[in-house]
């Protein structure tokens, strides 16, 4: 099994992105790249080379589902699970994101303490 060091964060608010880059960073002692944008993550994907992709639903210019099928032409979505973030998970959306390929689905607003935790389970199962 490969070890979990290097997530990409790809979320457009900046009061999310800096609560989860601690929680990550500080609380589970992971690399976080934070794009800002799905544009930014494609961009930044393949020379970042994540363990895992931490992936916003909602976002503008290039939604959270968009981009993981963008993603899935320059990456091994096989071997990088990626997790959507989201307050949109009604049973029929998250059937929908798991559709896409996401391995799981985690609520927002989320536990900042718990966050790691949430990413290391979600891990060792795709393992």
């Amino acid at each position: 099994m490969s070890t979990l060091s290097r997530i990409l964060h790809v979320e457009d608010d900046h009061c999310i992105q800096a609560v989860a880059k601690v929680a990550l960073e500080t609380v589970g002692g992971f690399k976080v790249l934070t794009c800002e944008s799905g544009r930014q993550a494609l961009d930044q994907v393949q020379a970042f080379a994540p363990d895992l992709i931490l992936l916003d639903v909602m976002m503008p210019d290039m939604d959270g589902p968009a981009t993981l099928k963008q993603l899935a032409g320059l990456v091994d979505l096989q071997r990088i699970p990626v997790v959507f973030m989201t307050a949109k998970v009604q049973l029929k959306e998250i059937e929908y994101y798991h559709s896409l390929g996401a391995r799981d689905v985690i609520v927002k607003p989320f536990d900042p303490m718990l966050l790691a935790g949430q990413i290391k389970k979600i891990w060792e199962a795709s393992q």
